[in-house]
């Protein structure tokens, strides 16, 4: 039965955030004072990880992973002492995925860098997360002798200041770098400027950014601006030294500042790369229950203005409360669907490329959060709603393992190929959830996802993964993450006319101005997926904009 999916439920996974505690507003001549910190809290890795506080991470050696780069290197330093210092690893993380796109990286805890290290790669990225991080001297004494490129993201700058002061008596580091921080500013932020883009910041973020006693306009590489109008530096750039004021992963939002932060890596890692404006567009939520006519329909529409697509199919619907069907549970199978089987076909011949959606899109006969229907529910993490309903991400399903993901991408194929069409090379999970086991699972049967991710505390650090903390992340290239899959970019999310619950209304005009805030990324995509039930108006839109404004469509099987 094709049934009305105007009023279905979808998810948008769209608010990535983390929480990073930071310090109050009183300030010392050698360094801002303690944090006064609470523990992060929230079960929702798109808006902060959750846990209690006290926490000891262990202090690994190094990890190491290739990239897709054509052959630099990254060494990537994150925090991991004090209450919060399981935050320095999920930092670590995400810049290790940012800067596989590069090459190859290796990340370890700061304390560990030993003497010449940051010598044997073509670039350093820090992340100070934890207030007085004990570096090692050499590391500092390192960054000051400047043989490579330095990005150091937020806390503990004071102590490279101090060091050079110590090393240079009597002098002034602002007049050898061209500036020097004063304390931490608490206005109302919600704007960063960056090579003349407005870009996003999370307004109620109050963590605070680094201000400046004194800087030269000529190191500004971005500023923050104030609720008043009045700005001051964001980014700054001297010598080998690149410093951000700031977390751009806390807090993030479509088009905001992380932007920056992924177009400065560029800097450091390969600054001869020309400007490339590509985008991508997915058909979301394809089951054997939907209307075949209206596949066809916006299939055809992209052919006609030459946009080759990617498409998401659920190769089995279940409705197991009948919630769409009066009442009468409902179990339809792609091999019982040949008007949809034909349609898929007829996609491909357009231009599409089939991804492999998940098995049901949906868990069991358990409302997960919502209905337990293909499409609406998650399939690989149990999730609950709130009574605000918002969502709190509970952690892996009882059964969940590398086996039972397994099973289910086994079961899924089984429906491809009954149906007769070749299985998908590309996944994307459910509402861009899973545990650390399902993805291994789905690295080990596909080289490339296309989505946004989760990632737990443990996949660096080793030992046991922490489902409690957890951090969601996009991106605007190709990366290849810390499970080792090349992933696609999803940054721009997806058209919604109606507002459900917490998550608002999204419209062609607000992927359009994303869009133009993503070309301060050299080398990034405009990415955004919709779903083939909605007025192809809404389609039209925005394939049409995005082509007027310079951007060219690609063929997710090209990456």
């Amino acid at each position: 039965m094709m049934m009305n999916r105007l009023s279905r439920r979808h998810f948008i996974a769209s608010s990535l955030a983390l929480l990073t505690p930071r310090v109050s507003p009183a300030f010392a001549s050698d360094k801002p004072p303690k944090p006064k910190s609470t523990p992060p809290a929230s079960g929702n890795p798109y808006q902060g990880p959750s846990g209690s506080a006290g926490v000891t991470l262990l202090s690994p050696a190094a990890v190491s992973q290739g990239g897709i780069g054509s052959g630099a290197t990254t060494l990537v330093l994150y925090d991991v002492t004090g209450e919060f210092g399981w935050l320095g690893e999920l930092y670590g993380i995400m810049g290790a995925n940012l800067v596989s796109h590069f090459g190859g990286w290796t990340a370890q805890p700061v304390t560990r860098y030993v003497a010449g290290q940051m010598n044997q790669y073509s670039a350093v990225v820090y992340f100070g997360s934890t207030y007085d991080e004990p570096l090692p001297v050499a590391f500092l004494d390192d960054v000051l002798a400047g043989g490579r490129p330095v990005v150091w993201v937020a806390d503990n700058i004071w102590q490279l200041t101090n060091r050079w002061a110590a090393l240079n008596p009597g002098g002034s580091f602002a007049a050898a770098y061209g500036w020097m921080w004063s304390s931490f500013d608490f206005s109302t932020v919600a704007e960063v400027v960056y090579q003349g883009t407005s870009l996003r910041r999370y307004s109620a973020n109050a963590a605070g950014i680094l201000n400046y006693g004194e800087y030269s306009p000529s190191v500004v590489l971005a500023f923050a601006v104030r609720a008043d109008g009045t700005r001051f530096p964001w980014a700054v750039r001297s010598r080998n030294l690149t410093y951000l004021g700031e977390n751009p992963f806390v807090f993030m939002v479509e088009g905001d500042r992380g932007l920056a932060f992924e177009d400065m890596l560029f800097d450091a890692l390969a600054p001869s790369t020309a400007e490339l404006h590509q985008a991508l567009v997915r058909l979301e939520d394809i089951t054997p229950a939907d209307d075949p006519a209206s596949l066809r329909a916006v299939a055809d529409y992209l052919f006609s203005r030459g946009v080759p697509f990617g498409f998401g199919v659920i190769s089995r619907y279940l409705d197991p409360f009948g919630t769409f069907n009066a009442g009468v549970p409902e179990d339809i199978r792609l091999r019982e669907s040949p008007e949809i089987v034909a349609a898929l076909r007829y996609l491909q011949q357009q231009g599409g490329v089939m991804i492999e959606h998940g098995f049901t899109h949906q868990y069991a006969t358990v409302r997960n959060p919502y209905n337990a229907v293909s499409g609406d529910d998650f399939e690989f993490y149990r999730v609950v709603e709130n009574a605000d309903h918002t969502l709190n991400f509970v952690g892996p399903l009882p059964e969940d393992s590398e086996k039972w993901a397994r099973g289910r991408l086994d079961d899924a194929e089984k429906e491809f190929k009954a149906a007769k069409l070749d299985v998908p090379r590309i996944f994307e999970f459910p509402h861009y959830a899973a545990s650390a086991a399902d993805y291994r699972a789905v690295a080990g049967q596909f080289t490339t996802r296309w989505e946004r991710s989760l990632y737990f505390r443990g996949l660096l650090s080793g030992g046991t993964i922490d489902p409690t903390r957890v951090a969601g992340q996009r991106f605007s290239y190709v990366v290849q993450d810390v499970y080792g899959s090349k992933v696609l970019p999803e940054n721009l999310g997806s058209i919604e006319p109606e507002v459900f619950f917490q998550f608002p209304q999204r419209f062609p005009e607000d992927i359009l101005g994303d869009a133009q805030r993503v070309r301060v990324v050299r080398d990034g995509f405009a990415s955004f997926y919709f779903h083939p039930f909605l007025d192809i108006g809404y389609l039209r839109e925005t394939v049409e904009g995005l082509q007027a404004a310079g951007w060219t469509f690609v063929s997710p099987a090209s990456l």
